[in-house]
């Protein structure tokens, strides 16, 4: 039943997300569903690891299809976090707060591409996510 709702979130996530990328637009709907989808990995991980110490034996790679999910999602954030300075670098921004001088309208422009390569980055990484929990559950 997790490993279910984990692909159901995730695929949620990065349909949504890909929808928002591919338009340009920001969405709170999107964090709202990708953070659970994040949470219900974690969760998933963890009764696995449960299952595992308590003697349940899985079959063959199924361990390694539902813990990548995690790193995937680990990964994910530390390319999120980087994902404003990347943006900054490539306008020529030395710090956020020179971007602050710039009119209001291009203020907007550079954090909706900033928004726009973090939806990217964790839309990409949800897709990633459905693949290996879709593999774990065919491996059960």
């Amino acid at each position: 039943m997790v490993g279910v709702l984990a692909i159901a979130l995730n695929g949620a996530a990065a349909l949504l997300g890909g929808w928002c990328w591919w338009r340009v637009r920001a969405s709170t709907w999107f964090w709202r569903i990708l953070r659970p989808a994040q949470a219900v990995v974690v969760l998933q991980v963890l009764l696995g690891g449960i299952l595992v110490v308590i003697g349940h034996k899985p079959k063959g790679l199924h361990v390694l299809y539902g813990v990548l999910p995690l790193l995937v999602a680990l990964i994910a954030e530390q390319l999120r976090v980087s994902s404003a300075h990347m943006v900054l670098q490539s306008r020529g921004f030395e710090s956020a707060q020179e971007v602050g001088k710039l009119p209001a309208e291009e203020q907007r422009v550079v954090a909706l591409t900033i928004v726009q390569r973090e939806i990217g980055v964790m839309a990409a990484a949800a897709v990633v996510n459905v693949v290996l929990l879709a593999r774990a559950a065919g491996t059960a």
